[in-house]
């Protein structure tokens, strides 16, 4: 038996020796697009090179790339467990030709890897072709006799990533596993899909580009994407029926065997031990790659997944969070391909329980509202669980809509999609307006089409000679202005200004001239690279043409360098203290202070905050040089730059540099070295969100006065408590201590108060056919005083209704207690109290033994509580 790690290198080994160049898998998070995930290898990892808009120092490449199905067009979720090939996680097996070789090249190789490497019988393999692909349909037939070439049509043989961009024909190649696993006499290649036709290897041959209208124009350099999934051919290679067999995949239902207890069969009792077996490996590289759960984008797609498994596991008895201790199993079997795992490996389990924490808390709860409403749904004959019902499992109790949808189907039901996507929809429009933006980046970008782009000197000055290439005023464009009220936009050929962006908000300062002067507000660009400078005249007219001086704040420029630099040394030392898995969420540079959104799963303790500050600190007072440099983003990334998720990066990067502790790809404005930062300081720390953490700091003149306001409050607080500053804490102490104890004064007084009044209650207790029956106002301020008074007064009665009321605040508050002996017989707290409270203008309710009730007017108190003992004789 061949093992999957041994069929992983022989593979990598064999296109290494036809001079291929072996490329390692690239995270699952492509760098330059914050929503995807690697979905298709070679289709996301080379796609600019097939399109011929990037190159590489290679023509021909392996790899073995990491990839995840779980949304989007390409989504395997629902399939998972229930066939024996789908997975949410998989590897695929690709070798790649960039303007290379073709069909030739590319069907020679497939066949002799298969046939002399890996030994598979000649005779039981099969070949599709795309219908119309005669050339692939001759090449194959030096190898393979035309019986076993199968032409099929673009929906089998036609292969794109989407609705636009590289595509081509394919060939695919099966082997055929047997009669055994036939689905019967008509069973065939291209007419069923059963089992007996195992794919093992797609060869695409991308030949075109696809346009938005459906046009296809041949690329200028045909290549080649093939795709081989190592679980596949593992179940071939191991002679096992399912991928879930392989030494991939039945290690960990194994491990879930003796954590649950329960045996695996491989029909539908064992549904739940695939599901987690798959979804586990999924979660585990997900996490490693610096994706955290949440509610959106990749974000969501992780939550999805593994909330399905932990429901799963409540399937096989395992209530706890459990998914946790898969996790080390999952990285046993992967760590020698992938061992960036035993790395992450505590990280991962302290997300992934956390997670399963979180989704517990609610799940049971969930359930028994989603079980209740399909048993009603059942009752009433109707087979469809309400669109509003799926969209509040989703919303309060964080059900993913497919947990919904796979509970639903098992109860012989479907969902009601389209009005859940709609109070999505609903839910994320309203999201969108609560975001509210100044100036939109591109706003203007059809105004300011027909001018060329801005050229930024702001890297090398402060100031530039211009001139004014577009006015705009509201939202048109005009040839002269001097309106002095209104905010309008002045467009330079050349500007210092630095436009927002990268989290780095825009310059601010003077554009002016002998006779001009316009005050700069904000600085914002389209995204070609045109510069516009939002602003007011402060004296003369401005027209189109005139020269200008643009001239930016400086002292502004400067404190704004120092923080964005200290947000570079600060995600260094995030990820030296944290871990990394650390990653940029989001940033705001201003001249005031700098704020960082990082993912982790926890809130940061005093003592990583401490080391975080002291890392900080320490790389400042190196003084370590700043060097800024161009290169390609390709380089960039070999040499170790980190890139954020949420840029889009062009083939040249601008690379920033602190000495040899920090490097990133990054836009902005900096310092000229580390020392310029002065000191930094964390003023909080906080969370954002599921994941999501926010720090914001000071540095430079910004802590100074940060520290100036600290020790005057210090100062003033010592003044008020008559003591020295280093004293405070001693005297806050002893102040503590002191409330404490009279706290407990206050306590003990109002309960002898409570006593005094209960003895006084205790009095006016009437008996009405055998039962004692206690109606009273009081004197209580609160409705934890009226609980406590009727707690009191049941214990003196032993047998009886209470019920007691009091006016706080202009409000009337109720409280009812039934002892238990009479909740036996029918008599109800929550009823009584609703019937009380209705005098009073109110409304309340509980359980049957005690309840508690509001009123509006004061003025029927007394009559409400007299109505107590009629009730009681009355319903006797």
């Amino acid at each position: 038996m061949m093992t999957s790690n041994e069929i992983r290198e022989k593979f990598l080994s064999y296109f290494e020796s036809k001079g291929h160049t072996r490329v390692a898998s690239s995270s699952l998070v492509p760098q330059n697009d914050p929503t995807l995930l690697f979905t298709n290898a070679g289709m996301n990892q080379f796609k600019d090179i097939f399109l011929g808009l990037t190159s590489l120092p290679y023509s021909r490449a392996v790899s073995c790339q990491k990839c995840v199905r779980a949304g989007g067009k390409h989504n395997d979720l629902e399939s998972v467990g229930k066939t024996a090939r789908h997975h949410t996680f998989f590897e695929m097996l690709g070798n790649f030709s960039f303007g290379d070789y073709f069909k030739k090249e590319a069907i020679e190789y497939a066949w002799e890897f298969l046939t002399d490497v890996l030994n598979l019988p000649k005779e039981k393999l099969w070949v599709s072709v795309y219908e119309d692909d005669e050339e692939a349909f001759q090449l194959w037939q030096a190898y393979v006799p035309s019986e076993r070439i199968i032409r099929l049509g673009e929906k089998d043989n036609f292969w794109s990533m989407g609705d636009t961009g590289p595509c081509g024909p394919c060939s695919e190649i099966y082997i055929d596993r047997g009669e055994e696993y036939s689905c019967g006499s008509d069973c065939a290649l291209g007419k069923c899909d059963c089992d007996r036709w195992r794919e093992l290897w797609n060869l695409v041959f991308m030949q075109y580009n696809r346009d938005e209208h459906g046009k296809m124009t041949p690329l200028p350099k045909p290549s080649i994407d093939t795709g081989m999934g190592l679980e596949r051919i593992a179940t071939v290679m191991q002679d096992v029926y399912s991928n879930y067999d392989t030494d991939l995949l039945r290690p960990i239902i194994s491990f879930v065997e003796n954590l649950s207890g329960k045996k695996y069969d491989d029909g539908e009792e064992g549904f739940p031990f695939r599901v987690i077996a798959d979804h586990s490996r999924a979660i585990t590289f997900l996490i490693s790659d610096g994706v955290i759960p949440g509610n959106e984008g990749r974000s969501y797609v992780l939550r999805r997944i593994l909330r399905r498994a932990a429901r799963y596991g409540k399937e096989l008895g395992l209530e706890e969070p459990f998914l946790f201790k898969v996790i080390p199993q999952v990285v046993s079997l992967m760590k020698d391909a992938y061992p960036e795992l035993e790395k992450n490996l505590e990280y991962v389990q302290k997300v992934v329980k956390a997670e399963e924490e979180r989704f517990l808390e609610t799940l049971g709860d969930g359930l028994k509202i989603l079980y209740e409403g399909i048993e009603k749904l059942a009752k009433a004959k109707k087979n469809q669980v309400p669109g509003d019902m799926a969209f509040t499992l989703y919303d309060t109790y964080g059900f993913p809509i497919d947990l919904t949808k796979d509970i639903a189907e098992e109860k012989g039901m479907t969902v009601d999609i389209e009005t859940f996507e709609q109070l999505m929809d609903e839910q994320r429009k309203k999201a969108k307006a609560a975001r509210k933006e100044t100036y939109k980046v591109d706003e203007f970008y059809d105004l300011l089409a027909d001018i060329p782009p801005t050229d930024f000197v702001g890297y090398e000055t402060l100031e530039s000679n211009s001139k004014v290439l577009l006015i705009i005023k509201g939202r048109e464009v005009v040839k002269t202005c001097n309106d002095k009220t209104d905010d309008i936009i002045l467009v330079l050929d050349k500007t210092p200004f630095y436009a927002e962006s990268g989290g780095q908000v825009g310059d601010t300062g003077v554009i002016e001239n002998e006779d001009f002067l316009f005050e700069v507000i904000e600085t914002h660009k389209t995204p070609d690279e045109k510069f516009y400078h939002v602003g007011r005249i402060i004296k003369g007219t401005i027209s189109i043409d005139d020269s200008v001086s643009a001239k930016v704040d400086v002292d502004k420029r400067q404190k704004t360098a120092r923080n964005h630099s200290a947000t570079h040394l600060l995600h260094k030392a995030l990820k030296e203290v944290l871990g990394e898995h650390v990653n940029q969420a989001g940033s705001l540079v201003d001249e005031h202070r700098l704020r960082f959104d990082f993912t982790h799963y926890a809130a940061l303790t005093p003592k990583e905050i401490r080391q975080v500050e002291e890392r900080v600190n320490s790389a400042i007072l190196k003084n370590l040089p700043a060097n800024i440099s161009w290169t390609t983003f390709h380089q960039a990334q070999k040499e170790g730059a980190i890139a954020l998720f949420d840029e889009k990066y062009q083939d040249r990067v601008r690379v920033v540099s602190f000495g040899d502790y920090s490097k990133e790809l990054c836009g902005g404005t900096h310092v000229k070295s580390s020392s310029e930062i002065g000191l930094f300081k964390i003023v909080s720390e906080s969370s954002v969100g599921a994941g999501i953490r926010r720090i914001e700091a000071v540095c430079g003149s910004n802590l100074m006065d940060y520290l100036y306001g600290t020790l005057n409050r210090l100062n003033e607080a010592a003044v008020l408590l008559k003591a020295s500053p280093h004293e405070l804490t001693e005297k806050v102490n002893e102040l503590l201590a002191k409330c404490k104890l009279q706290e407990r004064e206050i306590e003990s007084l109002k309960q002898h108060a409570i006593n005094y009044e209960v003895d006084e209650i205790l009095k006016v207790k009437e008996t009405i056919d055998g039962i004692n029956v206690i109606s009273a106002k009081t004197e209580a301020k609160s409705i934890d005083d009226l609980r406590k008074m009727s707690d009191t007064l049941r214990q003196k009665i032993k047998s009886g209704i209470i019920v007691l009321g009091t006016v706080s605040d202009d409000k009337v508050i109720f409280v009812a207690a039934v002892t238990d002996d009479l909740t036996k017989k029918g008599y109800h707290a929550g009823k009584i109290i609703k019937s009380v409270a209705q005098i009073a203008g109110g409304s309340g309710g509980g359980r049957p033994n005690f309840a508690q009730a509001g009123g509006k007017i004061p003025a029927k108190l007394d009559e409400a509580l007299a109505s107590v003992s009629k009730m009681i004789m009355e319903n006797k």
